[in-house]
C-alpha cells in the first residue's frame, strides 16, 4: 500500500468516526432524525417512490430490516405507502408533505453547518471536493456491484 493509499485509509477512519458526530451537531433540534432516517428520506427526495425491496438493496440491507426502519417513518408521519399502479399487490413508499419539509429543513440546516465548515475554502477546492467524492462513491458502488454473486 503506498503512502496516499495509507493516507486514504486512515482519512477514511477517522470521517467513519466522527459521522455520528456529524449527524449529532447538524441535527436541527425541530425533529430528530435516526440516520437510517435520514437516509431513507434521502433516497426518496433524490430517487422518487420507491418499493421497500428497492430501499433495502440500496443500502445492502436486509428487507426486514428497512421495514422497520419505514414503519418508524410511517409513524411519524414522514412517509406513506401507496399501491404501485403498476403491480396492485406491492406497495411504494413515498414521502409525505410533512417529510418534504422536515427534510427540506433538515438539509438545509446541514448545508449552513456545512457552509461553516469548509465556507474559507476556495470555490474551486470545493468543486474538486465534491467531485472526487462523487468519483469516490461511484468506484465504491462499483466494486460492491462487481462482488455480489451472479456479477
Amino acid at each position: 500500500m503506498d503512502s496516499a493509499d495509507m493516507q486514504i485509509e486512515q482519512q477514511m477512519t477517522v470521517l467513519l468516526r466522527r459521522v455520528q458526530r456529524i449527524h449529532l451537531v447538524t441535527a436541527t433540534g425541530e425533529v430528530h432524525l435516526e440516520r437510517s432516517s435520514y437516509g431513507i428520506l434521502c433516497q426518496l427526495a433524490d430517487e422518487g417512490p420507491q418499493r421497500l425491496g428497492a430501499l433495502a438493496h440500496a443500502f445492502g440491507l436486509d428487507p426486514s430490516t428497512i421495514t422497520r426502519q419505514v414503519q418508524t417513518l410511517e409513524e411519524e408521519g414522514l412517509a406513506a405507502r401507496h399501491t404501485d399502479p403498476t403491480d396492485r399487490r406491492a406497495a411504494i413508499l413515498d414521502l409525505t408533505e410533512e417529510g418534504r419539509r422536515v427534510l427540506d429543513r433538515t438539509r438545509e440546516h446541514r448545508r449552513g453547518r456545512l457552509e461553516q465548515a469548509i465556507g474559507d475554502w476556495p470555490t474551486t477546492e470545493r468543486v474538486e471536493f465534491g467531485r472526487l467524492l462523487e468519483k469516490f462513491n461511484n468506484s465504491v458502488e462499483r466494486m460492491i456491484l462487481s462482488e455480489r454473486p451472479g456479477a
